[in-house]
């Protein structure tokens, strides 16, 4: 079983920005719902 420090739901454009913050000092999965992140920044 993989092990992390920060767990962040969400892959909009917040929960991308949050990960790769901090993924610079942890070890962080990013879980979204739908097949890709970011979805609502195409709409954009």
């Amino acid at each position: 079983m993989d092990e992390y420090d920060i767990a962040i739901i969400g892959g909009g454009p917040a929960g991308i920005m949050a990960a790769i913050a901090a993924s610079g000092t942890s070890r962080v999965i990013l879980l979204e719902k739908n097949s890709s992140l970011g979805r609502k920044l195409l709409l954009t």
